[in-house]
């Protein structure tokens, strides 16, 4: 974006005082291009500069006048630019005033209002600074040139460079004191060089955080290459007149000359591809470094240079740097497989560089480590090194460059906290800064800027975190609810408090936390958070406070804040005596969007009407439903289809006077899915009624946030789907209803015909098909300790909750020969249910999650999901 982009939509008012000496129409006609020029770099009247500010100004008349030509006003601009060439053509350095102070007042106006001017301007007036000095450095050599060797000099500068248009001969002055000038000017371009370089170093870093860069290298080497052309020229004139120079101050210059050539061949050796930040050993990855001044000055040899990578610890990285990279490396820490590659130059793109395709870490030698430091917190790098020889002195150079901080991980649960320290070391570290010292503390706005940097990238949507989103993070990292927005922004955030102290109430930490987030939203939400559908950041008291006024239906999506990789459904629900009550609905995960996409079910849900604030949610959610079959298919199989309910407290039971359930409408409690040939359903009522009663089961509720018994997710089948079991519900939120004709479905089907324990969690996917959905799941509270699921056997039959009270169960004699001929049969009916191994993808809150020893059931422990 450009300057004049901006100015061109502001008011006029603000510039009227700017254009006393220069028409705005005319200013107006240059736009950009005005802009483009070095106005603001031609400082002084000596020749140079009345040379360049002339030869501006016949550009710009030039370009008024090939303007004007498309203009409707065309005769009164052409005499606007004859008055300008007639009022600056004998003093082009006041026009070059006029124009510098109208760019100053332009800057400034952009400056109030946004705070900041475009980046693309920077660069490019960065780049005009150096093209300014680079000119002006070749006009001192032709300076020396002339002076040494008459006027035929300048004629032969004239040929190369037309805009430095001067026949005059330089003024007399000592040959010394014009090299010197040109020296401290050639030391100044090279000052430009090391600085451009250390700044695309650090966009490249930056980059590592989700920031635009711009990789391409071309222009870079293209600054160095004719900065060392105008090297050679100049030394080249120094040698020649190594006698008027003197045995003192040529050898002082020398020096200088090599600390130039020096600094630039070694800033010019970079690492393009940098290998991945988070580093698993025993993982194949890949790097290449760049030689910018290879092609140009990398002397044929008849062996290929090696360039080799070896890792290096903090510390020792920091001695390399402190050294200017003269040392050289005594021991590796680590062992890298297929780590010497040649350094090759290719004429036709003309790049120098070593790429390594298949390098591996086999292994890492730790270091000590300071105080408290975990070694997710451990720092190291990839030093890339080799000798070469430059041309035409035959100079030979050891090269050497250090990779990115890397963290070395050895199992994948390391790696959210090892991007954690690289998140923040991005963000944080100062160029040219000592290896690799990054602040302890950092201001909360640099971090929101950083977080929503992040967020942006990995989600890849142009919709960034808004000022809201940043009061509630705020607070969570803060634990302060009391304090405004405006307190926020004044506060400093520590590394502490980002990845090292665990929330209050919680099982982990800030990041772990908002890591989880932006795993759920690039994986299952990054359209309904592009379409703004997903508020998010929000918590649950002011959610609460939102929808308390709303109507009833209404309904918005936060994420969980107290479990990693959760989004809920917070929506208003009325009770009996007509009041207003918010129910959050038990969280998803990644998981269960796999399963079922969030806008599915959210059409699943009748009760929830509108998006707050009043958009309806089919208007909302509409272009994120999926087509549902219906039918037949083309085997001839009824299609099925998944789902979701959620059963609130109001919507359960109520219980009897006596204590217990009341009467409820028949129904099964499992539909069996297969049945031995000569096994009929009406044979076995008798017998099964005891063991598997009618009533339904209703949960009894557990104390939660959550509505009790939520998420069921049930199957639906055809209405048409002919069936020999007694008839039930087409659907049935506690049950699956299956088709009988089909194959028997091993991992569907419920062998178990005891009823389960209320109250009972169990894991795997089985969880979602048990009676019931998903174990509900306290959230912002403690979840209490359960024992762990026993497979239930025969005694416990006599005293489970869900048998009426009235209900006397065969004689055991009778009941164990069931057993046993069931058994005789084939696959049992109903074998004894075995709870699948409890597993969860999400840590615990104390420090065993992280590799450290037996997870338990808590709050960051997800019921019923693997």
């Amino acid at each position: 974006m450009s300057l004049w982009s901006i100015i061109s939509h502001m008011p006029q008012e603000e510039f009227s005082g700017l254009f006393t000496e220069f028409p705005r129409s005319l200013r107006c006609l240059l736009a950009d291009w005005l802009e483009n020029q070095p106005w603001e770099f031609i400082n002084g009247s000596d020749a140079f500069c009345t040379s360049m500010a002339s030869g501006m100004l016949s550009a710009m008349l030039e370009k008024l006048r090939s303007a004007a030509g498309s203009d409707g006003q065309q005769c009164q601009i052409l005499q606007q630019v004859s008055s300008i060439e007639n009022a600056y053509r004998r003093d082009p350095l006041r026009l070059v005033a006029i124009l510098k102070a109208i760019l100053e007042g332009e800057k400034a106006a952009v400056l109030k209002r946004d705070r900041h001017l475009p980046l693309s301007f920077h660069r490019r007036q960065e780049e005009l600074k150096f093209s300014l000095g680079l000119q002006r450095l070749q006009h001192r050599v032709h300076e020396i040139q002339v002076l040494r060797d008459g006027p035929a000099a300048s004629r032969q500068l004239n040929t190369r460079d037309p805009q430095l248009k001067t026949d005059t001969k330089p003024p007399e002055s000592e040959l010394p004191t014009l090299i010197l000038e040109a020296v401290k000017e050639l030391e100044a371009a090279k000052q430009q060089v090391l600085k451009r370089i250390q700044i695309w170093k650090r966009q490249q870093q930056l980059a590592g955080n989700g920031a635009l860069f711009e990789e391409n290298l071309a222009p870079l080497q293209k600054r160095c290459e004719s900065l060392v052309e105008v090297y050679f020229q100049l030394h080249q004139q120094v040698m020649a007149a190594s006698t008027e120079l003197g045995a003192e101050l040529l050898p002082r210059l020398l020096e200088r000359f090599n600390e130039v050539l020096s600094s630039l061949v070694k800033s010019s050796f970079l690492v393009e591809k940098q290998p991945p930040q988070v580093l698993k050993t025993q993982t194949k990855f890949q790097a290449s470094v760049r030689f910018l001044l290879g092609p140009q000055l990398l002397k044929a040899s008849a062996k290929p240079y090696m360039v080799r990578a070896d890792m290096v610890t903090e510390k020792q990285a920091r001695e390399l740097a402190l050294s200017a990279y003269s040392n050289t490396l005594s021991e590796s820490t680590g062992e890298i497989m297929h780590n010497v590659v040649a350094l090759e130059t290719n004429p036709t793109s003309g790049t120098c560089c070593a790429n390594f395709k298949n390098v591996l870490l086999k292994k890492i030698k730790r270091c000590e480590r300071k105080g408290s430091e975990s070694v997710t917190e451990e720092k190291c790098a990839v030093l890339f090194s080799t000798t070469v020889a430059l041309t035409p002195s035959n100079l030979s150079v050891h090269l050497q460059v250090l990779s990115l901080p890397i963290v070395v991980i050895v199992h994948g649960n390391q790696d959210n906290n090892a991007k954690a320290t690289v998140l923040w070391d991005n963000a944080f570290s100062e160029i040219d800064r000592v290896p690799f010292v990054v602040a302890e503390r950092v201001p909360w706005e640099k971090m929101c800027d950083t977080l929503n940097l992040k967020f942006m990238a990995e989600v890849q949507t142009t919709k960034g975190l808004l000022k809201e989103h940043y009061f509630f993070l705020a607070q969570k990292i803060f634990n302060d609810h009391s304090a405004s927005l405006e307190d926020f922004q004044s506060r400093s955030v520590s590394w502490a408090q980002f990845n090292k102290e665990i929330l209050p109430g919680r099982g982990f930490t800030f990041w772990q936390w908002f890591d989880g987030v932006l795993d759920l939203t690039k994986r299952c939400l990054k359209s309904y958070w592009s379409d703004r559908l997903i508020i998010g950041f929000i918590s649950k008291q002011y959610v609460c406070k939102l929808l308390s006024t709303e109507p009833d239906g209404t309904f918005l999506l936060r994420f969980s804040d107290s479990e990693i990789g959760g989004v809920t459904i917070a929506h208003v629900i009325r009770g009996k005596d007509g009041s207003g009550q918010v129910e959050n609905i038990q969280p998803f995960s990644a998981k269960d969007l796999s399963i079922r996409s969030l806008g599915d079910r959210i059409r699943d849900l009748g009760q929830l009407r509108n998006l707050y604030p009043n958009t309806p949610k089919d208007q909302a959610f509409g272009s994120h439903y999926n087509k549902e079959q219906t039918g037949k298919d083309g085997r001839g199989y009824v299609s099925t289809a998944i789902k979701m309910t959620v059963e609130s407290e109001r919507d359960q039971q109520p219980q009897s006077a006596a204590g217990g359930p009341l009467e409820a409408p028949q129904a099964q409690m499992f539909s069996l899915p297969v049945l031995q040939p000569e096994l009929h359903p009406e044979s076995l009522q008798s017998v099964l009624s005891p063991i598997c009663p009618p009533a339904p089961f209703c949960p009894q509720p557990i104390p939660t946030g959550y509505p009790a018994g939520e998420s069921n997710i049930s199957m639906m089948v055809s209405d048409n789907l002919g069936s020999s079991f007694p008839s039930t519900s087409p659907m049935l939120s506690p049950s699956l209803v299956m088709d009988p004709a089909l194959p028997r479905c091993q991992d569907l089907a419920f062998r178990n015909p005891l009823p389960f324990m209320p109250n009972q969690y169990v894991t795997g996917e089985a969880s979602q098909l048990l009676s019931g959905g998903p174990s509900p799941e306290p959230q912002d509270e403690e979840m209490p300790e359960l024992a762990p699921f026993t497979p239930m056997v025969d005694p416990p039959l006599q005293s489970s909750p869900r048998m009426p009270p009235s209900m006397d169960l065969p004689p055991s004699s009778d009941f164990d020969q069931f057993l046993q001929e069931m058994s005789l049969e084939g696959p049992a009916l109903c074998a004894p249910f075995t709870p699948p191994l409890q597993r969860s993808g999400y840590p615990s809150p104390n420090a065993s999650c992280w590799g450290l020893g037996e997870s338990r059931w808590d709050d960051s422990v997800r019921p019923g999901h693997a």
